[in-house]
């Protein structure tokens, strides 16, 4: 990583808000599309849909000059993996703390979100570990990581928030999953036996087609951009504005 970074701890707490933020959003949302629609599926999929396409968006703009607005422990990995071959992007040290503030951040976000609709959290009885459901992870995480290293690479890192928030709502509808892409997320949804939940049973299944779908992606990714690896420091977005004294 390089020195003009904000200090680890200030990127981690970007990381942990970040991600409880997201899971809030997209629990919150799911909750309250079911107490509003609760005969119509497909509308509670709008609403939770265009909720999580503004928030994410959002949480873009506000974390990313801070901790690059990861909030996947998916990205984080690509990142570290790519870094490797010019010693840029996170060291294996701060993947790991990327990665435990993730989780962190969407088992929180989860369990507030639960309580702002006064819902008990509960474990998820949700079942989605069908080979369709995989598939969709396995395509939408692929898609994602392919998109945010290539506006990485393509120096049009400014895009990053409307062009990822637009992605993920584009694909709560093409994949059969509804698009979790994300191994922090998908273990926060557990804590909420709603709309937005998943079954403890499903999420090793999902875990694992989310790697494969970044490995997927990043192979695509440095077949068409072999020089993508210079710019893992700018990922989701450049992240060195925000330094300050720690």
């Amino acid at each position: 990583m390089t020195s003009n970074q904000p200090p680890l701890w200030r990127r981690a707490v970007a990381e942990l808000v970040g991600t409880s933020l997201l899971v809030m959003i997209v629990v919150g949302s799911g909750i309250a599309a079911q107490q509003l629609s609760p005969n119509d599926i497909g509308l509670q999929l709008l609403q939770n849909s265009t909720a999580t396409v503004l928030g994410l968006t959002v949480l873009i703009l506000v974390f990313g000059p801070v901790s690059g607005a990861h909030f996947n422990p998916a990205v984080s990995l690509v990142d570290w993996i790519l870094g490797r071959r010019n010693g840029t992007g996170l060291t294996l040290p701060e993947l790991g703390t990327y990665a435990v503030a993730q989780a962190l951040g969407a088992v929180s976000g989860s369990v507030v979100a639960n309580a702002m609709f006064e819902v008990e959290t509960s474990i998820s009885v949700k079942d989605r570990a069908t080979l369709g459901h995989l598939l969709g992870e396995v395509v939408a995480t692929a898609g994602l990581i392919l998109l945010i290293f290539t506006l990485a690479a393509t120096k049009r890192g400014v895009l990053a928030a409307p062009a990822v928030g637009a992605y993920i709502g584009a694909a709560y509808w093409f994949t059969s999953s509804t698009s979790f892409a994300n191994p922090a997320v998908t273990v926060g949804r557990i804590f909420s036996d709603t709309f937005a939940g998943i079954a403890p049973a499903s999420v090793p299944g999902f875990v694992v087609a989310q790697l494969v779908g970044a490995a997927a992606g990043l192979g695509l990714l440095l077949i068409l951009f072999p020089a993508a690896a210079r710019t893992a420091d700018d990922v989701v977005l450049p992240h060195d504005s925000a330094k300050t004294s720690s």
